[in-house]
């Protein structure tokens, strides 16, 4: 397979370069099947050099998904998960007869499976890596490769029947979720009754976003909250704040577009999450959405490549169908540059 060649012949060229950047670290013995005899390695190197794979509107080396077989594993952030499930269902309604296996379990979940287990071959994440996980990537021989693929606004849901809160500032924001017991501790217009907070797990990175904008990374407020509910599943954070009239929550705003019509949304500082608010950094919430692999896992497993390729070059396609909004022109252009580099193009 024409994809397969040229990304193993790009990382063989890196490594008798003596490349030595984070991106590309030392590939695992390749197997007899891809050792080759010094003419044969010579021969296909001159042909390398004369032909070029062929490039899609992406930029990108096309990839037929009919010529692409191999599992792929996945796990990670629920955030990125819904975007995540629709290029691999559009992988496999254009050809490819793999496995794609995709866990939402949260994006600290996530790395650790990719850095610490090293069960997973893409990890799903709505934060960046800690530098204590690509330490601990580091420890069984990865180096994470950072992919910018979207933009997700943040969504502060309430009951539909609440009819009293439509906007609230970041410090309005920070009471309902730590100190404040009842509606009226927030503002004294607002119902006596207690506040039922439904929120992200401590391993999402929904949660450590939503600790970072508003707590300043200190998680002990929110955690010290009364009538908190806690989960790893976004459909499970819906259901409580659908079934109690005085219920708050917050999770990526895909999940409320899907369930709009049971839920309400709050305006954050006066603005309300959209394509423009969050383009132009005027809604506070807002952050980026990331996928990460590893160039050796692409060499040893050029299914993975491939669709982390087909992945940069059409998310755009269908990250609005999902609910999220497009990374800038510059962030997705620095994933496939990453992307290139890793396949040594």
């Amino acid at each position: 397979m024409r994809y397969k060649l040229g990304l193993l012949m790009g990382l063989a060229l890196l490594v008798l370069a003596g490349c030595g950047s984070a991106a590309t670290p030392t590939s695992a013995p390749a197997s007899e099947a891809e050792v080759a005899s010094p003419a044969t390695s010579a021969s296909t190197t001159a042909s390398a050099k004369t032909e070029a794979p062929a490039m899609n509107e992406a930029g990108l080396p096309e990839v037929n998904p009919l010529e692409v077989s191999g599992d792929i594993i996945i796990a990670g952030s629920s955030t990125v998960y819904p975007l995540t499930e629709a290029i691999a269902e559009r992988f496999t309604d254009e050809g490819y007869s793999g496995n794609i296996t995709i866990d939402s379990i949260g994006s600290g979940a996530g790395f650790e499976r990719f850095c610490v287990t090293g069960e997973t071959d893409i990890s799903n994440a709505s934060r960046a890596i800690k530098d204590s996980e690509a330490e601990s990537c580091a420890a069984i021989g990865r180096t994470p490769i950072e992919f910018r693929v979207g933009t997700d606004a943040l969504a502060v849901v309430i009951n539909p029947a609440n009819d009293w809160a439509k906007s609230v500032t970041l410090q309005e924001l920070a009471a309902l979720f730590s100190t404040a017991t009842n509606w009226s501790d927030v503002n004294p217009e607002w119902p006596a009754e207690p506040i039922d907070r439904f929120i992200p797990g401590t391993d999402s990175g929904t949660f450590d976003y939503f600790v970072e904008a508003v707590f300043e990374n200190s998680k002990e407020p929110i955690l010290s909250a009364t009538n908190t509910q806690l989960s790893e599943d976004d459909n499970v954070l819906v259901q409580g704040v659908e079934g109690s009239q005085y219920g708050i929550g917050f999770f990526g705003y895909a999940y409320y577009e899907e369930n709009a019509d049971k839920l309400g949304i709050l305006d954050i500082t006066g603005v309300t999450p959209d394509a423009e608010t969050v383009d132009n950094n005027t809604y506070p919430l807002a952050r980026p959405l990331f996928i990460y692999s590893d160039a050796t896992i692409m060499a040893d497993k050029p299914q993975v490549a491939a669709f982390i390729d087909f992945y940069l070059s059409y998310v755009n396609d269908e990250i609005g169908r999902v609910g999220y909004f497009q990374a800038s022109v510059d962030a997705l252009d620095q994933a496939k540059a990453s992307f290139m580099a890793a396949i040594g193009q």
